[in-house]
């Protein structure tokens, strides 16, 4: 048990820890509404040919009629010092099958971007759509090889919760600390060969299964958002 001294500091650590998760979220729902890193960002961890020099690295978006909206959830909690991510790996035999990745996928009639990360979140793993706060929307990321335009949806669980992954397209929900993705020595370059070619592949090694590719592109630009909330913070 506690003694009074005790429950004081307590008390004190607990309403810390509540005034660090106000300030995120306050700091990250008025910084997605200005100008974000974007593709300077996502390219820290974008696979790139053999030979070439990432910090080049340019894409050509087709036309808006050529590619399909999509958008992903990204599941941020919020109970003490070191937020969380929520990600998911795919089940095998499905698009993208047995890859890490947030849930999500394509859009469907006059849905916005919220409403769609959202039904398809509650889908695939269950999320009580209802503990969600959506704070706004990091920058869209367009895949070549299935042709889909993706908006990243930041949303904060207001509550931790039992998921139930949808067997037909999730294996696993599982949670990665900021800290663990800050962290150098999670961080990897490796040759890997996609579509016939020679890449270089940056990748979190975070699970058994790399987090590599889209997914990886979205979460360098939260993580570069978390690292100006940090100066911020040590600056105040």
């Amino acid at each position: 048990m506690y003694g009074k001294a005790g429950l004081t500091k307590f008390n004190a650590f607990r309403f810390l820890i509540k005034i660090s998760v106000l300030l995120f979220k306050d700091f990250l729902s008025q910084r997605l509404q200005r100008s974000l890193p974007g593709k300077e960002a996502q390219n820290l961890m974008s696979p790139y040919p053999n030979g070439t020099d990432p910090s080049q690295l340019t894409q050509e978006i087709p036309e808006p009629e050529e590619y399909r909206n999509s958008s992903v959830l990204v599941p941020i909690i919020c109970e003490g010092n070191d937020p969380e991510i929520i990600l998911t790996l795919r089940t095998m035999g499905i698009k993208h099958g047995g890859q890490l990745s947030f849930p999500g996928g394509g859009r469907e009639g006059d849905e916005t971007f919220e409403e769609t990360a959202l039904r398809e979140s509650r889908e695939e793993i269950g999320l009580i759509i209802e503990q969600v706060e959506i704070l706004g929307l990091m920058s869209p990321l367009y895949v070549n090889h299935s042709r889909n335009m993706v908006t990243p949806v930041v949303g904060i669980i207001q509550e931790r919760q039992e998921f139930t992954p949808n067997p037909n397209e999730v294996e696993e929900v599982f949670t990665v600390s900021f800290s663990e993705l800050l962290a150098t020595e999670n961080k990897n370059l490796e040759e890997w060969e996609l579509r016939n070619r020679k890449f270089q592949v940056p990748f979190w090694d975070i699970h058994h299964v790399p987090l590599w590719g889209a997914t990886a592109m979205m979460v360098s630009e939260l993580m570069e958002l978390y690292k100006e909330f940090l100066r911020i913070k040590e600056s105040n």
